[in-house]
């Protein structure tokens, strides 16, 4: 088979379109694996397509693989092989997703992966799972443990069926005639290999529970029954819904499962077991060819025209003809050409009549399907006029809450309208009161100014005396000065100049002393003023004796300040040296950090080609931050550098400068080189280059750093190069995820209203689940389940509370921050803030869900409570994080944000109930499930003791593992949220350290 025709199948089968596969595509692409071989052609194909971006494209191709695995070549499951690590992976990215195809092609993954991994440790079991009661028999190799190991393995895939086929029928809406729309046949024609499938399955399933019966105590098999008739029951519910679809009638006959299931405690009754058998008709291999007329509807128009004309030809001729037409002897009056022409005549006429009736026929019959595809389509679009319809009605309920909510403001901005009111008049009456008081205070202030005068008056007399206090005073500042200086430079003077200091200080204290008396006289009266002059008077006498003193000291301190000059002198030479050796230091200190600059530079260039880097992988998002840093840094370069030349004293900033623009530079180089990785061969060439370049024009730059009397230190090249780099990382950058800035309003509106009913649905399923563990449990289990699910509910409507007072806080902070503009325009404003809100309310709808998950399992008794108790704690991180992103641009005095806070802690103290009656439940299951080895041989005690230490050793290592593995991932997803919602920027709560606070409350 020509790879091109192949090629071509491929991507008609896989395709965007929301119809189901056609057979022919199909079929070609069977046929090619058995042409090659395996399946090459078909991977190299699909590795093109967008799978991890369009759910229909996914879904399709499944489909197509599902069938290749059943009916291709046998090397289609080795070439496959290699992939399964990527479809595990799309599945789990699917999951994410809770509406469309997204659950769908998760789950059908996760089937893929399990059919593959099934017939990898099982080879003896064909693709189609086609094989006798004998190959059944060899494929257990005759060993009772191989069996019920096979056993548990098919219960495990046949649990993978039933859950697709249920989830499929969970998305359709069973209230309409889905089979016969285009979207519905999309949905339903996987399940047609998954029919083959389960009825192989469910005959292995029960013939090895009848021979493992025959083999073991019934006690050791009560798990196996109990699966089994849970499986029962599913598949008997799933096939009796199946064969009732229009779709499914006439593509597959598919078989109806007994009333009863097999009761395997009784060896005979393996006898009445009827092996289900699916048959496909031959004429449904081909579903979407057009209907034709059949064969046998023509052979049957041929006898009925026949019939009727023998009739007339009886009536005519007489009743004879009809025994032997061709005999006309016995006919009387006629002659033998006009019976001839007669007869022809008639042929004729029938063979007209024959082909007008079979073109009218075909007619009828194509006017029928037509009518039946348009009564399809208008049942469609009737769907789409009901579903428009509840969507205007959910419209014109939002737009009424919105007039209410308009009409409350509208009276409160009456209300704030009357207290303006209000305030004005008190402002006017204030501004009569303050013209009266500004009367009283005029009076005042001319009173205190004649005050002022008088008591000028009488302070002018006293101020002859206080001047001369202050001469005095100032002459004894001016005499401790000098003597002070005096004495610091005349320690070594003769013993006559220090005797003369000490009358000379005993004449200062007396002086003092007298100084204070007269001080005490001047303050106690002033009418003593003659008293006063003859005071002074002696003072002055005593004054010009101190003069006499200082006169002759100042003679020895013109000497001295003689030697000080001189000692100045050699200070400031020895200053000049000293600055001149330091000016040469810091030239020195210069030209090696830009050495080691050079260096650290061209060590990165040396290392761009080194395999070390080649394990490593980066992103084109963290390029482009460190291309920015590293612009920056040449900035604060250049304006340091100015600062230098203006003033060399100031060289810290440039050395700080040139250090940080070495090792930015070395680092950016390492992620060019760690993102080459990731890129197209093109991208990562260019890129590649430019980071050459760029590393020789930084070490071109540095060099001017050396050369003497250099002003200016052009950076254009090194700035091009960097423009280069962040426009080839630009075009690197994913764009499967981008929103536009216009679009962030109505996206976190959404998401919170996603968020709110993603809530609203987890509460629905745990009341559906508690009614289903009252119902059919008893006992210490009932008691658990109550608990858990109790928990669980109290903490979906405290999440729902917190919620609700989110929404209201946002809506506070856009009403107060967005001014003239819309709510939108804010939003996009702050998109960082905006994406901040959307990522925390994705966070929180997912957790929810994924908790009321874990809550199914446990309750069901297939989960483990460590899960529940993971996912109460993820739940609450989440939380967290939607209310810091809540209150950043919050006011601190805001009642909303005081009501988000109290919403917060509600939602902790329910985190912690669920964990504490999770704990509780799961210490009092394993109360009541303790062991009884009262039964057990000393051989099995012993067998069952190292099974022990041998699954003590595997989960001591696998929660090493673990650990390490939960270390690694939170990293990577703390650089990955890092990188897309800004945290480098130094937003104002980060979920990081929101996750490291809920750690700790752990």
């Amino acid at each position: 088979m020509d790879v091109n025709k192949m090629t071509v199948s491929i991507n008609k089968a896989i395709n965007t379109q929301e119809v189901a596969v056609k057979e022919k595509h199909a079929r070609t692409c069977i046929l090619g694996t058995h042409h090659e071989k395996g399946a090459q052609t078909f991977w190299s194909v699909v590795n093109r397509l967008p799978l991890s971006s369009n759910a229909v494209l996914c879904w399709k191709f499944c489909h197509v693989f599902h069938k290749l695995l059943r009916d291709g070549h046998p090397n289609v499951l080795k070439d496959s092989l290699r992939y399964k690590n990527e479809l595990s992976d799309m599945s789990r990215m699917w999951g994410h997703l809770s509406e469309g195809y997204g659950q769908l092609c998760s789950i059908y993954l996760r089937l893929l992966r399990t059919k593959m991994e099934y017939h990898t440790k099982n080879p003896r079991f064909p693709g189609n799972l086609q094989m006798s009661d004998r190959q059944l028999d060899e494929a257990g190799e005759s060993d009772v443990n191989n069996f019920f190991q096979l056993t548990v393995e098919m219960f495990d895939y046949l649990e993978c069926e039933l859950n697709l086929f249920q989830t499929v029928f969970n998305s359709l809406d069973m209230s309409r005639s889905v089979s016969v729309t285009t979207a519905g046949q999309c949905r339903l024609a996987p399940l047609i290999q998954v029919i083959l499938d389960c009825s192989h399955l469910y005959d292995y399933t029960v013939k090895l529970l009848f021979k493992l019966h025959s083999c073991l105590p019934a006690d050791t098999l009560q798990g196996h029954r109990d699966r089994f008739m849970e499986q029962f029951t599913k598949l008997k519910d799933l096939f009796y819904r199946s064969s009732n679809l229009q779709y499914f009638k006439r593509l597959i006959q598919i078989p109806q499962l007994p009333e009863n299931p097999p009761n395997f405690l009784r060896a005979s009754a393996l006898s009445e077991h009827i092996s289900p058998v699916v048959v496909i008709p031959a004429e449904a291999s081909s579903p979407d060819s057009e209907p034709v007329l059949e064969k046998d509807d023509l052979v049957d128009m041929d006898a009925s025209q026949q019939n009727l004309f023998d009739n007339k030809f009886d009536d005519i001729f007489g009743s004879s003809f009809s025994s032997d037409p061709f005999n006309f002897n016995s006919q009387n009056g006629v002659n033998k050409d006009e019976k001839d022409h007669l007869i022809g005549q008639l042929y004729r006429d029938v063979t007209e009549l024959k082909a007008q009736l079979g073109s009218m026929k075909t007619e009828s019959q194509r006017a029928v399907l037509q009518l039946k595809g348009r009564v399809s389509e208008l049942e469609a679009e009737l769907a789409e006029q009901r579903h428009l319809r509840q969507q205007a009605a959910d419209d014109s309920e939002f737009l009424r809450a919105e007039l209410d909510e308009l009409k409350k403001k509208r009276e409160d901005t009456e209300k704030a309208q009357r207290s303006l009111t209000e305030i004005e008049r008190r402002a006017q009456a204030n501004e009569q009161r303050y013209s009266k008081l500004k009367e009283k205070y005029s009076e005042l202030v001319q009173n205190h100014a004649d005050l002022l005068r008088k008591n000028a008056e009488v302070t002018k007399q006293v101020s002859v005396a206080r001047q001369a206090q202050a001469d005095l005073e100032r002459e004894k500042k001016e005499l401790e000065d000098s003597f002070q200086r005096i004495s610091d430079q005349a320690q070594r003077k003769t013993q006559e100049q220090t005797e003369v200091l000490e009358s000379l200080k005993q004449e200062l204290a007396t002086s003092k002393q007298e100084l204070q008396i007269v001080q005490g006289s001047l303050e106690t009266s002033a009418q003593s003023e003659a008293k006063w002059a003859a005071q002074i008077a002696e003072l002055e006498k005593e004054r010009g004796s101190l003069a006499h003193a200082v006169a002759r000291r100042e003679e020895e301190l013109a000497a001295l300040q003689e030697q000080l000059e001189h000692t100045r002198r050699e200070l400031t030479s020895a200053k000049e040296s000293e600055c001149q050796l330091a000016k040469d230091q810091r030239r020195m200190l210069l030209a090696e950090s830009r050495k080691a600059a050079e260096q650290v530079v061209r060590e990165a260039l040396r290392k761009l080609e080194e395999p070390t880097l080649i394990s490593c992988a980066g992103s084109a998002d963290h390029l482009l931050s460190k291309v920015k840093s590293v612009s920056s840094c040449i900035e604060q370069l250049e304006e340091s550098w100015s600062r230098y030349l203006a003033c060399p004293e100031d060289v810290s900033g440039l050395l700080h400068s040139v250090t940080l623009l070495a090792h930015l530079t070395s680092d950016t180089m390492a992620h060019v080189s760690t993102t080459c990785l990731r890129a197209p061969p093109e991208p990562a060439d260019s890129l590649a280059e430019a980071c050459k370049q760029f590393g020789k024009e930084i070490l071109l730059y540095l060099a001017f750093l050396e050369e003497e009397g250099t002003q200016e230190n052009d950076s254009t090249a090194v700035k091009s190069c960097l423009n280069k780099i962040s426009t080839i990382a630009e075009e690197l950058r994913p764009r499967g995820l981008d929103i536009k800035q216009e679009e962030l309003g109505d996206l976190v509106d959404k998401e919170m209203a996603a968020t709110s009913a993603a809530i609203e649905t987890a509460t629905a399923r745990i009341e559906e689940m508690l009614s289903k563990s009252r119902a059919g449990d008893t006992g210490v289990k009932l008691e658990v389940n109550e608990r858990i699910l109790g928990s669980c509910t109290s903490l979906m409507q405290a999440i729902q509370v917190l919620i609700v007072a989110s929404k209201d806080l946002q809506r506070e902070i856009v009403e107060s921050g967005r001014g003239t503009a819309s709510p939108k325009e804010f939003y996009a404003k702050n998109s960082r803030w905006t994406e901040g809100l959307i990522s925390a309310s994705k966070a929180v709808g997912w957790g929810a869900t994924i908790m009321v998950d874990a809550a199914d399992l446990v309750v069901q008794g297939r989960g483990k409570f460590e899960e529940l108790m993971v996912c109460s704690h993820e739940i609450a991180a989440s939380t967290a994080q939607l209310v810091a992103a809540s209150k950043v641009k919050a006011d601190k005095d805001s009642p909303n944000l005081a009501q988000l806070q109290q919403a917060s802690r509600g939602v902790n103290q329910a985190t912690a109930t669920v964990v504490a009656s999770t704990i509780s439940g799961k210490s009092q299951i394993e109360e009541t499930d303790n062991m009884d080895f009262s039964s057990m041989t000393l051989t099995q005690i012993k067998r069952q003791e190292m099974d022990s230490q041998v699954r003590v050793l595997e989960l001591e290592n696998d929660l090493q593992k673990e650990r390490q593995k939960l270390g690694e991932l939170r990293k990577k997803h703390y650089e990955l949220a890092g990188v897309a919602e800004g945290w480098e920027e130094g937003t104002e709560a980060s979920p990081p350290a929101l996750h490291e606070v809920v750690t700790e409350k752990e």
